[in-house]
Formats: structure tokens, C-alpha cells, sequence
């Protein structure tokens, strides 16, 4: 009798709280007045205060059109759709990034539920145990793929001993059909700790164009929700914090036994290993070549054979630990360290932040298993020094490419002892503090290079002579990219034409010092008759004549982005297009000359091209 005394009593308080508006103050009346009997959790419905974090964007490092920054505060655009300079836009979209001359080699055993290619980290005012999470996104919505909230608060004056990061909402990269705005509101999973900290993960592969978000809203309570009726009175996540609840967090999970389960393990003695023992020993290699990291990890488990087949270093030549950059830290590297001395592909982009990855770790692993590197990923890393930079150069002589993408914590000085690394093919430094004398040297000294970005490096004063300098010694130079470089002039491009003849791909997108009167353009085109891609994305002096001579030169054109120019006729275009029979991306928007009608039918006759054209609405 009591107990169903107590349960319509506690029914009772449960309808008196729904009777409360969603983010009542709890100082108002109905609040105070149901808090005399059982404190009434109210909802808590707050935008972003700031984005602490993020991976790539298609906007400027010293303006606010198309940043990530835009993604703080209440939304600028929702519910409007469109192309707005008020967004929050990443780099790339689609899959022409990977199919272009500049595109890497992608790491295998890479984890079939990790889809993730960007990512954006916000920052709320207030803790909360998260109720749901709403993503205003304005323009070709569908490219959040995974959502996390983390245990450490931003604005707290001291790093936790543990730094959790729970999988809130994860699915598999989806098509959506219509451009137009939507609020996406994903069913997203109860958590035991309160968050102000809300990472974002997306892959833009399968939409048409740039994503474009607005704001983030976080829904949450303030206290600990009361279980419902229907739910166990135990949480069992107070039980065990790394239950796997869901296929998606296995792998992540996993990654935290890595620490234990590869040290050395008593195993049952048997007289034989059954039919492995008929398996010659590459055979067994070739299958467990294609588990991923954690399923080594579990199967090192089973027998001594299994154990001494997974820890063979033969098995991590090519290792990504990029998938579970939440889990690796201190411990997991040490452990590593014995099975990766013929590494020779490291993948930790967007590890180590937050204090998970210390300085010495990172260099005792390196003096170990860095004399094997060819290629080594550390986009993001934000635990790198100086210090790491020169542990690199002086342990990993034989390295070939070198990705420090968004490294934007890493000083000036630090870059100075890539120069020391000759044998670099391909040097990624998109978003980085490389400053002018480091980045001359490492040209003169670095004349293999292949493949050079420096996009969106605001501190390189100028672009001419870095041009001259890639002219005269870097003659094998194939991909190029010089994203929003202000300050670059016809000069510096004639220097670079006449030097680099080999080049395939050149990014001059939002290069404002470029005018085409000048004819920097026609010259590109008629000393660079091997482009594949060429983006002159926002410069509005692009005319006809520019589009005759790539016509006329560059036949073997697969990609060109001349967005924002109102000089170029729709006549230009279809002898483009008749000349570049390879072309395959065709990016017209805001070009005011060619308008819906014309690209319709620019479709019509040229169906093997995609011409995009974005609108405002």
C-alpha cells in the first residue's frame, strides 16, 4: 500500500513540473512554490557562447564571412536558406577534393563507423545534462554525422585528471535531397555528467555543395534527471562509464583497453593451435591485416599465437589513430611504442589536445618509431611545439610528407626546422603561423616538394617572393595552394609560371591582388598547359579572355571555380566547354552574366559536367 501511495505521490509531482513552460527561471513562482516538496529540474535552452575549435573553413582568419565563428550566438540567417556570408562554411564539399591532383593516399583499416572528415567544437554558457541538441542549418543540410559532448569544462582554470568524451548522436553520412534550411534535432543519448562542451563532427561527401550552419541550440537540465517510470532505478552507467551501449562507441571503447591488452598476458597452455597451426604464418598477417586497431586488440586476447600475430610490428606499417583521437593519450603511445618501430604511415590528427598527449610521450614514441616515417598527420594538433618540430626533424630523416593543417597554436619559430627534413614531396601548413624567413628556407633547402599548401597563412608578408623563391627551386612543384594569400601580385604568378611548368592544380581562390588586366590569368594559362584544377573563386576581374586562353591551353581542365565574376559571358563558357572535354566541375555562382537559364542549358548539351551555381534566397 505504501509503495503505491509513494508512486501516485511522485505521479503527482510529475504533472505539477509538465505544467511549468519550458526554460522557466527557477525563481518563478510555479517553480519555487513545486520546489517545497521536490526540486523541479527546469530545461535550460542555450546557443553557443563561443567556437573554441574547428578543423577547416572556407572563410578568412581575419574576418567573420563564412567562419566557423559565425556558428556563436543567436542565428544570423535561419529561417532563410541560401548562400549567406553570415555561416559557418568548411572547406571542401563533395568528393572533388579527392579526385584532384593534391589528393592523399586514404588510410586503410580505418574503422567502418567513423565518417567523420571536419569538425567544430562550441563552447556553452552553463553545464547542463544535455535533453536534445538542435543544428540550424541554412544551406545543403545533411553533413553532421556525430555529435559529442565532453566532461571538461572550457572555462574551468584546471584540466581534469580524466577527459571523457561521450558519443551523444553518430550515423552514417546521409543524402538529403533539398538545399532549403532545416532545424536538425537528432534523437541523442542520456548522459551522467553535465556538458558546456559540444564537438560537431561532419562529412560533406555526398552533398552538392558547401554546408552552411547557422547556430547550435543546447537543451539540458541542470541537475541530474529523475528516472522516469519505466526506466531502472539503477543507471548503469554509474556502474560501468565504458558500457558500449551502441555499435558506434565499440571501437572507441575498445581504445581504452588498448593500454592492458597488449601487455604481456598469461595464456592457457595448449599442445596446438588447431588449423592455425596449417596456416603459413604471411597467410594469418594478410587476414588480420584488414581488422582494425580495436579488433586486434580484442583478438590479441585469445591465444599466444593470435597475441604474438598482433603485436607483430609487420601489422602497424600504416597505423590511423585519427578515428579514436578521444581515447589516445600517455598510456596508449607507450604501449604502442614496441609495435610501431617499422611504421612507416602515422595518422594522429586531432589527438593529444587538452592535455591527453604530453611533450615527452610524444617524443619518446617519435625516437622510437620515427626513423621508418614516410608520412606523418598531425592536423589539429594542438599539443605540438617547437620542440615536437624539432624532435621531428632530427628523428625522422626519411620523411616525405608532412601534414601540420590547422596547427594553429604551433609559434612561428617552430616552423624553422622543417627546412631540415630534405626529402619532404608534400607539406601541408593550411591555417598555421609560418611566417616568411622559415617558409624561404624551407623552399631552398626542401626542392622536392611536390605538393604545397598555404592556405589561409596570414602571416607570410609577401607572396611575391615566395613565388620567385618556388620558381627557382622548386621546378618539381605539381599542386599548389594559396587560398585567400592577400598579397600575392602578377609578379609573383608570372615567377611561378614560368618556374613550376609541372603544375596540375592551383588554388588562387579569394586572392584579391590578382586583376586580370594585368593578364596573370592568360599567362598562367598559356605557361601551364598541364592544369587539371584551377580556382579563381571571388575574383571579379576574371573575363573572357581569360576563359578563351584555358580554352585554348589547358585542355586538360577537369575543374574550375570562377565564382563571383560579372565579366564572363555565357559564349566563353560553351567554348570552354567544348575545348576541356575532361571537365568535370564547373563553379559559376554569383557570376551575374550566367544565370539560370543559361547553366540549364549549359546542362542540356554538356550533361558530363557539373555546374553549380548557388542562390540567396
Amino acid at each position: 500500500m505504501l509503495t503505491v501511495l509513494s508512486m501516485f505521490y511522485y505521479i503527482c509531482l510529475r504533472r505539477r513540473a509538465r505544467t511549468a513552460t519550458r526554460g522557466e527561471p527557477m525563481n518563478n513562482r510555479r517553480a519555487i512554490e513545486s520546489n517545497r516538496a521536490l526540486p523541479i529540474n527546469v530545461e535550460v535552452v542555450q546557443y553557443a557562447k563561443e567556437v573554441l575549435d574547428f578543423s577547416s573553413h572556407y572563410g578568412s582568419e581575419n574576418s567573420m564571412s563564412y567562419t566557423m565563428w559565425n556558428l556563436a550566438g543567436t542565428p544570423n540567417v535561419y529561417p532563410s536558406s541560401g548562400d549567406f556570408t553570415q555561416t559557418a562554411v568548411f572547406r571542401t564539399y563533395g568528393t572533388w577534393w579527392e579526385v584532384c591532383p593534391s589528393a592523399r593516399s586514404p588510410f586503410t583499416r580505418t574503422p567502418p563507423n567513423f565518417h567523420s572528415h571536419d569538425y567544430v567544437e562550441l563552447a556553452f554558457d552553463e553545464p547542463v545534462y544535455p535533453t536534445a541538441i538542435h543544428v540550424l542549418e541554412t544551406y545543403h543540410p545533411g553533413a553532421v554525422v556525430r555529435i559529442l559532448a565532453c566532461s571538461a569544462s572550457p572555462y574551468s582554470q584546471t584540466l581534469p585528471a580524466e577527459v571523457r568524451w561521450e558519443i551523444l548522436w553518430s550515423e552514417p553520412p546521409t543524402k538529403v535531397n533539398s538545399p532549403q534550411a532545416r532545424r536538425f534535432a537528432p534523437s541523442i543519448k542520456r548522459i551522467n555528467f553535465p556538458t558546456n562542451l559540444i564537438r560537431l563532427e561532419v562529412n560533406s561527401s555526398l552533398l552538392d555543395y558547401y554546408t552552411e550552419l547557422d547556430a547550435v541550440v543546447l537543451h539540458g537540465l541542470r541537475e541530474r534527471p529523475v528516472l522516469s517510470l519505466n526506466t531502472s532505478l539503477i543507471d548503469m552507467n554509474d556502474l560501468d562509464d565504458d558500457d558500449e551501449e551502441e555499435d558506434g562507441e565499440q571501437d572507441s571503447c575498445s581504445m581504452d583497453i588498448l593500454n592492458k591488452q597488449f601487455s604481456a598476458a598469461a595464456f592457457k597452455e595448449w599442445t596446438t593451435n588447431g588449423y592455425f597451426d596449417k596456416l603459413p604464418y604471411e597467410l594469418i598477417q594478410l587476414i588480420l591485416s584488414h581488422l582494425a586497431v580495436p579488433d586486434l586488440c580484442r583478438l590479441s586476447q585469445t591465444c599466444k599465437l593470435l597475441y604474438q600475430h598482433c603485436c607483430d610490428p609487420l601489422q602497424y606499417i600504416h597505423l590511423s589513430l585519427q578515428p579514436y583521437w578521444a581515447r589516445i593519450n600517455d598510456t596508449a603511445l607507450e604501449y604502442l611504442q614496441s609495435r610501431c618501430i617499422l611504421v612507416q604511415w602515422l595518422n594522429l590528427s586531432w589527438t593529444g589536445n587538452r592535455g591527453t598527449i604530453s611533450l615527452s610521450a610524444f617524443s619518446r614514441f617519435l625516437k622510437v618509431c620515427g626513423s621508418e616515417l614516410v608520412r606523418l598527420e598531425l592536423s589539429c594538433g594542438h599539443f605540438l611545439n617547437e620542440a615536437c618540430l624539432e624532435v621531428i626533424a632530427e628523428t625522422c630523416l626519411n620523411l616525405q610528407e608532412l601534414n601540420l593543417s590547422s596547427c594553429d597554436k604551433l609559434p612561428p619559430q617552430a616552423f624553422n626546422h622543417i627546412a631540415k627534413l630534405c626529402n619532404l614531396t608534400r607539406l601541408i601548413l593550411y591555417r598555421t603561423k609560418v611566417e616568411q624567413t622559415a617558409l624561404l628556407s624551407i623552399l631552398n633547402f626542401c626542392s622536392d616538394l611536390q605538393h604545397l599548401s598555404l592556405g589561409s597563412c596570414v602571416m607570410i608578408e609577401d607572396y611575391d617572393t615566395i613565388a620567385s623563391m618556388m620558381g627557382a627551386k622548386c621546378k618539381k612543384l605539381r599542386t599548389l595552394d594559396l587560398w585567400r594569400c592577400k598579397n600575392i601580385t602578377e609578379n609573383g604568378i608570372a615567377e611561378l609560371a614560368s618556374g613550376c611548368p609541372l603544375l596540375e592544380e592551383l588554388d588562387l581562390g579569394w586572392c584579391p591582388t590578382l586583376q586580370s588586366s594585368t593578364g596573370c590569368f592568360a599567362h598562367l594559362a598559356r605557361k601551364l598547359p598541364n592544369l587539371q584544377k584551377l580556382f579563381l573563386t571571388a575574383n571579379r576581374s576574371v573575363c573572357d579572355s581569360d576563359i578563351d586562353e584555358l580554352a585554348a591551353n589547358c585542355t586538360n581542365l577537369r575543374q574550375l571555380d570562377i565564382l563571383g565574376t560579372r565579366m564572363v559571358s555565357p559564349a566563353s563558357l560553351r567554348k570552354l566547354l567544348e575545348s576541356c572535354k575532361d571537365l568535370s566541375l564547373l563553379d559559376v555562382s554569383f557570376c551575374s552574366q550566367i544565370d539560370n537559364r543559361v547553366v540549364l542549358e549549359l546542362n542540356a548539351n554538356f550533361p558530363n559536367v557539373l555546374i553549380k551555381k548557388s542562390f540567396t534566397q
